[in-house]
Formats: structure tokens, C-alpha cells, sequence
């Protein structure tokens, strides 16, 4: 890796790709200074401890960031004002904190767009008035909605969920922000994320592995014949991080693997090492179809390869062997 901003402001730090973010950026730049704000309702305190030590502020006390250092700002990303107060000083902002997930977006359209499309642009207001060189947002496949895949960024985007409508907003806003001001933009569209500290996520490995600790049946809804693109957390760090290094105006990236594998596929394939760990795999059940959930989603990633020169490095196999140690010894 090339030599690393030294001012971070993580949105969301405390959840699960947050807290895989700042391990990594940690681990390969030890100097680095990181604020992170988040409201703590999707992570806490005590799993960003897992990764590193640091410092509680408060928002009325914020001053320059520490360096090198880690603080956390407990605040809402739906304040516009201490999204300013936050932003202060920081050269790149990794925009992490959102409503996640087409079903919790059902549910409640309108928090989802506050959070999503409201949050985001307070984020970029706080990005554009303190002069941050870059933004990288956290996108999703949902904004394309039905397509047949593989998936790719000149995909014609028809959400089909109030999430994908929320995060297509916010990549919008996003290009709009960067042609209007000249801030660098990245929209990276993450694919299944799967991985260690996943305890509290809702996506499917992570809530597989919940059940199979507390000896629940596995519901397939659908039968489990929905595909996924299964990428391992610590391979979407590393996009992450690399893309907030471009500075050629407003990108949009898929982050995935370029491999589809059906839900049915990954339980099968998670059943023996279940086993192995456990010592019993639990009982599959079929449930009906979800609303909004897609049937077929995988990307083509020739486009983030040749731009960042990234690519994925970690098989499902070996990344679903990985994660259930961890949840094993942790969760």
C-alpha cells in the first residue's frame, strides 16, 4: 500500500465493517489518526475495543485528533451540526453508518431515508465546508434492483426496496457533490459481507452462525435458491482503503467477488464445519420468499480491478472457516 492519509473520520466505526476498517487501517498504517462517530445502535463501544484502544469524547469537547490515536464520538449522523464538529480536520471520510437492509427498510421507509439519504448528505455538507480530499460511501447492490446479473456499474438502476431506493439516492448525491464542488467521491456498491466481529449483522452467514450457536433451525426462505455474491470482510477493507487514495472526481465501484453461490449452496457448505466445530449442524427449514429480496445477484468486477487494482483474495470456503472460528471463540 502507498503511504497513508493521516486524518480519518470512520461514520459507523462501531459496526461491523467499521470496526474491520479501522483493523486494518491500524494494521498496515500504526500512525494514523482516526475519529469515529457513530450513534451506537447498530455497534458498541466494546466491539471497537476488540480492534484498538481509544479514547470516549465527548462532542462539546472535540479538538484537533489526536496523532497518532483512535477517539469515538458518540453522535448521530442525522445531526447536521455535529456532523460539521466531527468532520473538522479529517482528510478522508468513510461513510459507513446507514439503515442496513431491504427488510428493516420495509418496515419503516421513512427512518430509512433519514438515515440514507438525510445522514449522507450531512455527511457531505460536513465534507465540503471542513475541505475533506476524499468521501467514500457504502453502497449496495439494491439500488440496481431486479437485473440479471452479472451486475456492473452501467447497470440501469429500478430499486425494488425503500434501501435500494435510499442508497441510490445517496450515490447521487454523491456525483452531484463532486460536480458541484470538486470533492473526490467513491461509491463502493459491497456485495454479501461475511466475516469476523459480524455478531450483530443481519446478512445471512452472520445470522446462519447466530442460529447454529443457539441450536436454531436454519430458514430457508425461498428454498434458498436466491444467489449471492459472498465476499469476506477483510478483502472489502481493503477496497475501502485503497479508494480513498483516487481523485479523479466521482467513482462508483462494484465490491464483490464475481462468484455466484446460492443460499442453499453456503449453508451446505457451512453445514460440515458447523459440524466440526459444534459437533451437530441444525435442521434445515423452507420459508416463504421475502419481499424485495432479489433472486439472483453478482457482479462483474472488471472495472474496480483495472481502476484500483484490487481483487478479492479469500475463497468462501476459506473465508466461512475463518469466520465461524471467530464466532465460536467470541460470539
Amino acid at each position: 500500500m502507498v503511504e497513508s492519509h493521516k486524518k480519518y473520520l470512520i461514520t459507523g466505526g462501531c459496526g461491523f465493517i467499521g470496526v474491520t476498517v479501522i483493523h486494518q487501517l491500524l494494521k498496515n498504517f500504526p500512525d494514523v489518526s482516526i475519529r469515529i462517530m457513530d450513534n451506537l445502535s447498530g455497534g458498541t463501544a466494546e466491539d471497537l475495543k476488540a480492534v484498538t484502544d481509544f479514547a470516549l469524547v465527548k462532542l462539546d469537547e472535540i479538538g484537533p485528533m489526536k496523532h497518532p490515536g483512535v477517539e469515538l464520538v458518540v453522535a448521530d449522523i442525522c445531526d447536521a451540526n455535529a456532523a460539521k464538529v466531527v468532520a473538522q480536520g479529517a482528510e478522508v471520510i468513510i461513510h459507513l453508518a446507514a439503515n442496513t437492509g431491504v427488510q428493516p427498510s420495509i418496515n419503516d421507509p421513512v427512518a430509512d431515508m433519514r438515515a440514507n439519504v438525510e445522514g449522507t448528505v450531512n455527511m457531505l455538507e460536513a465534507a465540503r465546508e471542513c475541505r475533506v480530499r476524499s468521501f467514500v460511501l457504502a453502497s449496495s447492490g439494491a439500488p440496481i434492483g431486479e437485473a440479471t446479473p452479472p451486475l456492473n456499474e452501467k447497470a440501469v438502476c429500478r430499486p425494488i426496496s425503500p434501501y435500494g431506493a435510499s442508497k441510490l439516492a445517496g450515490e447521487a448525491y454523491l456525483s452531484a457533490y463532486s460536480g458541484s464542488f470538486g470533492l473526490n467521491t467513491v461509491a463502493l456498491r459491497f456485495s454479501n459481507v461475511y466475516g469476523p466481529f459480524s455478531r450483530r449483522k443481519g446478512s445471512v452467514v452472520a445470522k446462519f452462525l447466530r442460529q447454529a450457536l443457539a441450536g436454531e433451525p436454519w430458514i430457508l426462505n425461498g428454498g434458498g435458491e436466491q444467489t449471492r455474491d459472498f465476499i469476506y470482510s477483510e478483502d472489502l477493507a481493503h477496497a475501502v482503503i485503497k479508494a480513498a487514495y483516487l481523485t479523479s472526481g466521482a467513482e462508483l465501484f462494484q465490491i464483490a467477488t464475481g462468484v455466484e453461490t446460492s443460499v442453499l449452496e453456503m449453508a451446505n457448505m457451512l453445514s460440515p464445519f458447523i459440524e466440526a466445530q459444534m459437533g451437530n449442524c441444525p435442521k434445515i427449514e423452507i420459508g416463504p420468499p421475502l419481499i424485495g429480496d432479489v433472486a439472483r445477484n453478482f457482479a462483474d468486477i472488471s472495472h474496480v480491478k483495472n481502476v484500483l487494482g484490487w481483487t478479492p483474495q479469500t475463497s468462501l470456503k476459506s473465508g466461512l472457516i475463518k469466520t465461524i472460528e471467530w464466532f465460536v471463540e467470541y460470539a
